[in-house]
């Protein structure tokens, strides 16, 4: 007998991994026969400390999927009300997406009003324990949510064991980030140049995604100097928006001689052109300073694309090395190494061969599976 299911966290009209990761999963429970939907936020963040261009996506709304947009992520009384209403509709299981403490006193103030009804079980997503920039309220949040919640599903064994030393005594399981396969079909590579305005005739490397410190476009960007590849017409295409200064990135560039060799498109890449991207490249590379997860991956996974990533967090969990791509050091040499590796060595067509066979250990049903277990 299917369950009802409601899903706390981002979804459309706003932007971004979360939300696409949301409606996916609220899109397997409905697919699985449960009545699933979505609650989200009215308010996500005051502009003012939003670092982006726009929280909101210009891609259609999801089709067959229900979204409740109630949370103001920055009023109490809101979190009493809404909390209240849930509390009355009673669903089986509230699944609560955490991946920043800034969340924690509204999605906890909303999981205890609900937990009232004995009867609602109340579960978390943990993308974060520890967010990757530090606040000085982060434990005090972080606790103040952990507590709220009966049990924990993460997508990395370094969440896990963050988590564990908060709540042993509350049930958790971890589970790979599952595949994003809801961003169309893999194109012809040149076709796929020639849309995104790229020259046919050279190779590109992909940098996707948001652009923040954490991220190591630094380090990505000094190790393709060291490679050398910018001598054997290989580009860097860096598709994402900017979230801190692009100063020190654009100096870099200079200093490192590489603007003939970069291709920027600074813009939030939107759902309807991720594919044209992904099958523009000839590898994903995310060279990381730290991490748990990553939705790129996933999203590298559909199009069967190679991978470089840094041994931070749970990438190398996902990524075999030497099999789909490279699992390096965070060491510009070391990357430059595996770079000039992928090209010397022609390993795309092996490297391609692997990701579609392995990428079958990431589905969705896992992911319910392990929710519905915990």
């Amino acid at each position: 007998m299917g369950k009802r299911i409601v899903i706390v966290g981002p979804a459309w009209p706003l932007r971004g991994g979360l939300s696409t990761y949301n409606e996916r999963l609220c899109k397997a429970f409905n697919d699985a026969g449960h009545d699933c939907s979505i609650l989200s936020f009215s308010l996500q963040y005051p502009s003012v400390l939003f670092p982006g261009k726009t929280q909101y996506s210009s891609d259609p709304a999801p089709e067959n999927i229900s979204i409740d947009t109630a949370i103001n992520s920055v009023n109490p009384l809101n979190w009493l009300s809404v909390g209240n209403r849930y509390r009355k509709l009673a669903p089986d299981l509230m699944v609560f997406r955490y991946w920043m403490p800034f969340m924690a006193p509204a999605l906890g103030s909303i999981a205890r009003r609900v937990h009232k009804n004995g009867h609602t079980r109340l579960l978390a997503i943990a993308d974060n324990i520890y967010p990757h920039e530090k606040h000085f309220y982060d434990q005090a949040c972080t606790n103040y949510f952990v507590n709220s919640m009966d049990g924990f599903m993460t997508m990395s064994q370094s969440v896990l064991k963050d988590l564990q030393t908060l709540v042993p005594q509350k049930p958790s399981q971890y589970v790979p980030h599952p595949m994003y396969d809801n961003f169309g079909a893999l194109q012809d590579k040149t076709a796929a140049k020639q849309a995104l305005g790229l020259d046919p005739a050279k190779h590109y490397l992909l940098f996707f995604g948001f652009i923040r410190q954490y991220k190591g476009l630094d380090l990505l960007l000094k190790s393709f100097a060291a490679s050398g590849l910018k001598d054997r017409n290989v580009c860097l295409l860096i598709a994402g928006e900017y979230y801190e200064d692009s100063a020190p990135y654009k100096a870099l560039i200079k200093d490192l001689d590489l603007q003939h060799a970069v291709v920027e498109r600074n813009d939030f890449i939107p759902n309807g052109e991720v594919a044209t991207y992904f099958s523009a490249c000839d590898m994903v590379v995310q060279t990381y300073h730290s991490a748990t997860q990553s939705g790129v991956t996933q999203i590298a996974y559909h199009f069967n694309k190679p991978m470089l990533v840094t041994d931070v967090g749970g990438l190398a969990e996902t990524v075999p090395h030497n099999e789909v791509g490279y699992v390096c050091a965070k060491d510009e040499h070391v990357i430059a190494t595996a770079l000039n590796d992928f090209y010397d060595n022609a390993r795309e067509s092996a490297f391609s061969s692997h990701a579609r066979t392995f990428k079958q250990n990431f589905s969705w049903d896992k992911v319910m599976d392990a929710l519905l277990g915990v």
